[in-house]
């Protein structure tokens, strides 16, 4: 064989990127026939775009023979210009002249008012494969109103970004169901969100289609899949942000430490005012976490917690992503934290209301109870762990990939 030939070939593997179809651009290769003779209802956001960044809800406005009469806006709106934890307001879409009814305000589960005009409601949004992450959360309410209102439901999959071989945490627990913690399922469920759609719908038992993607893998992670990343939410403008939106977001309840939100890497860091850096990070790389590895960091908030202060603290890297446990992350931190910290109550009467929040995302009040008497982890890993295997066995049934 020639030399180039045998160096262009060497090359093909580096170049042979792998491309996903995300469900909306196998429903148009079938020429919406799922959609035809039916009034449209959208649910989506701007994560709702194909390979070329063209929005599905101008895709279906402009496709022939789909009738879209109706969108609906979860958290950041359909356009996504509503910032974090704003209501949405009901309006119209400049672009289409469709309504826009909010699913993130004073009504999250859409009511037969909403749903009156339309036959189908079509989902489309990319989640970050995180309970707490409230966009799942407005999959299961629409799926529960259509149930009850006799409407289908499609969902349009896209990839999980975590993958779909990470499961972790625990599940809800009486109690303690809400909006960061809808359905009894690990904090990391390890589903795309039309296998999780598949999983719920035994309960709900709505009229549900599923428009799988093509070459999606549950080992690939987003950037394997050769799709553009569209921020999910202003604090998740990379990859990297969703990989560890669950290493740092439940101890970000607390305001206890910046997870740097307010700063150039948002769920990347943990630190404060009264952290000093390179003794957090020698401390917390002792542990010898599998996958994990810290670096000191110093930074000013430009916004949100601690804005203009400067703080200190460590910068997460994951080196073997498999062998990371990304939720437990945070609680390795807090242990560390208090042993060389003991002054900084993290757990008091005064952060009640944060308490609750923290319970709420953890889907228990198990972990706070119990991790604060001693603050060591190994008095709460066997219960954060004790439903991941039953879980991966239960949900494998619904595997679409």
């Amino acid at each position: 064989m020639k030399p180039i030939l045998t160096y262009l070939l060497f090359l093909i593997p580096l170049f042979a990127f792998a491309q996903v179809k995300p469900g909306i651009e196998v429903l148009r290769d079938a020429n919406f026939e799922l959609l035809k003779g039916k009034r449209v209802g959208l649910i989506t956001n701007p994560t709702g775009v194909d390979k070329n960044l063209k929005s599905t809800v101008d895709i279906l406005f402009e496709a022939e023979g789909v009738n879209l009469v109706a969108l609906y806006g979860p958290e950041h709106g359909v356009r996504g210009d509503i910032p974090a934890g704003e209501k949405v307001e009901n309006q119209v879409d400049a672009k289409t002249g469709l309504k826009v009814y909010s699913l993130y305000g004073k009504t999250r589960k859409p009511t037969p008012e909403m749903l009156q005009d339309v036959d189908v409601l079509v989902y489309d949004i990319q989640d970050i494969g995180c309970r707490s992450y409230t966009f799942i959360s407005t999959m299961g309410l629409v799926m529960n109103a259509a149930k009850e209102q006799n409407k289908e439901v499609v969902i349009l999959d896209r990839p999980n970004p975590l993958g779909g071989e990470k499961v972790e945490g625990s599940g809800v627990s009486q109690g303690y169901f809400s909006f960061v913690s809808q359905f009894d399922i690990p904090y990391i469920y390890g589903l795309t969100c039309g296998e999780l759609a598949n999983y719920l719908n035994q309960e709900i038992g709505c009229k549900l289609t599923v428009v799988p993607m093509q070459g999606w893998k549950r080992h690939m992670r987003f950037e394997d899949t050769g799709l553009p990343w569209v921020p999910t939410s202003p604090q998740i403008p990379s990859t990297t942000a969703a990989i560890l939106y669950p290493a740092t977001g439940i101890i970000g309840e607390m305001g206890f430490l910046n997870i740097g939100v307010g700063y150039t890497l948002p769920f990347q860091v943990m630190a404060a005012p009264w952290v000093k850096s390179v003794e957090l990070t020698e401390a917390l790389n002792a542990k010898q976490l599998p996958g994990v590895a810290f670096r000191p960091i110093l930074y000013k908030p430009l916004f949100g917690s601690m804005q203009g202060q400067t703080v200190q603290g460590v910068q997460i890297f994951i080196t073997d992503y498999n062998q990371a446990r990304l939720s437990e992350i945070q609680f390795h931190v807090i242990e560390v934290m208090h042993q060389l910290y003991p002054s900084h109550v993290l757990f008091s009467v005064e952060t009640e209301k944060r308490n609750n929040m923290f319970d709420k995302v953890c889907g228990t009040n198990f972990i706070r109870e119990n991790f604060s008497k001693q603050y060591k982890v190994d008095d709460i890993l066997s219960y954060w762990r004790n439903n991941e295997q039953a879980f991966k066995e239960k949900s494998a049934s619904f595997y679409l990939y």
